[in-house]
């Protein structure tokens, strides 16, 4: 893959990239509604496949907050185009890498040293680049090491490119601004956070340490010597991601080791340590032949209030919703439902959530739950149509539910996709029953 030389840093040259990219979007409207006028074939699908190729060839260029965003949608699988999901994905870890003398300066202003002055060996193209930093294989003293360097400027310019890059999110996915505010805001927590290579060490040492009782997760060493605030290095790790892995043919056996792994993690985190990796792509997971699986990048990590997970989890217990009067009180606490509803909006949202609820929180209801059951996500689908077109939601302009349960809802519908992907059976028994 071709390297890039630099990133625009500048807020006026990289808001240029985007008014571009709007300009071609628009452009490939324009060309989609003539050819129909003309009686020409043009079809959604090579719209939706115009577009998503002209905004992931500036995202990708951009890096950072920008690129992160189509990371995020890439996991909406079935709710976002089938043009975007696919394109965007590739931002998981295959966007354009930077050329070597960026990271050198890298290095030498953040550790003083070039690379091949710290290292043994030291690999000058990267193994790998995703939307906040890339990997290069290096050795030192006989052991094998990946080496994340972060994008120069990538941390300043989150707060800017969130702003800019709303109305094109807005527009292509159909979300009103209340909500993409509420929305970005916690991205852009996310994301500061996400650029400080130091927190993510510390939270990588706490969660693999906590988590190390879980018999078959593999997790990287550290070594805070080699590391800074825009480096980070970590020991090699070897294993397959998740579409490699699934070419292999994998017995369903293995399939379901993996795949309880995962599940174990995930839940372990949220229940017993009120906090979770919440960037659950297949870039992120090594699944190895001996039934391990590795986990990497502890970038993204959201903590929770106890208050937020004791009210947020009552809504998973069993029938909550035939208990009228405490269902509707959590709606309220947790802002699903707002003062301001008139008492048709009330019953009608609350009817809504219950469904939603029910649907989601199934795999929590039996013992054992078949993520490779496709009707299952359909289902899940059928509801996103379903209350796209909903008039009274249409109509509700503020934004609903708490910043805390993004990222949450998110993780669960990463795992729910990941788990779907690998085809697995799982023992669904949560620590949230405990």
């Amino acid at each position: 893959m071709k390297e890039q030389e630099s990133i625009p840093t500048g807020k006026f040259e990289r808001a240029g990239s985007f008014i571009g990219t709007t300009a071609k979007v628009s452009g490939n409207y324009i060309k989609h509604y003539s050819k129909r006028l003309v009686g020409a074939e043009s079809t959604k699908r090579q719209l939706q496949e115009d577009n998503a190729e002209d905004i992931y060839s500036t995202l990708s260029k951009l890096k950072g907050s920008a690129l992160k965003v189509a990371q995020m949608m890439s996991l909406d699988q079935g709710i976002l185009p089938e043009a975007y999901s696919k394109k965007f994905s590739q931002a998981q870890y295959s966007a354009p890498p930077l050329s070597y003398p960026l990271v050198v300066k890298t290095f030498r202003s953040s550790l003083k040293h070039s690379p091949k002055e710290l290292f043994d060996s030291f690999e000058s193209s990267a193994f790998a680049a995703a939307s906040i930093g890339q990997v290069h294989l290096a050795t030192k003293d006989g052991n094998k090491l990946a080496v994340k360097i972060q994008y120069p400027g990538i941390a300043n310019s989150i707060s800017s490119d969130l702003k800019i890059v709303k109305p094109l999110v807005a527009t292509l996915f159909n979300i009103n601004y209340k909500e993409m505010e509420h929305y970005l805001v916690e991205v852009e927590e996310r994301l500061i956070e996400e650029t400080d290579y130091n927190l993510e060490l510390k939270r990588s040492k706490e969660i693999t340490e906590a988590c190390a009782h879980i018999k078959g997760l593999v997790f990287p060493k550290y070594y805070p010597e080699y590391s800074a605030d825009k480096i980070l290095t970590m020991d090699w790790m070897d294993g397959k991601h998740l579409n490699e892995f699934m070419q292999t043919n994998p017995s369903q056996e293995l399939r379901n080791k993996l795949g309880q792994l995962m599940w174990d993690f995930y839940d372990f985190q949220i229940h017993k340590m009120l906090q979770v990796h919440a960037d659950p792509h297949p870039g992120n997971f090594l699944f190895q032949e001996n039934g391990d699986l590795g986990i990497l990048d502890f970038g993204c990590v959201k903590q929770f209030e106890r208050e937020f997970y004791t009210n947020y989890f009552q809504l998973m217990k069993p029938a909550i919703d035939q208990d009228k009067e405490e269902f509707t009180k959590l709606l309220f606490d947790l802002d699903f439902l707002l003062n301001a509803d008139s008492q048709e909006e009330v019953d009608h949202f609350t009817v809504i959530y219950a469904d939603v609820l029910k649907l989601l929180g199934k795999p929590f209801m039996s013992d054992e739950f078949d993520f490779a059951d496709d009707a299952y996500f359909k289902e899940i689908y059928g509801f996103s149509d379903l209350y796209s077109n909903d008039k009274l939601l249409k109509k509700a302009k503020a934004a609903r539910g708490p910043r805390d349960a993004i990222y949450l809802n998110r993780t669960y519908f990463g795992l729910y996709s990941l788990l779907n992907q690998l085809g697995a059976k799982i023992k669904t028994n949560s620590y949230v029953n405990t």
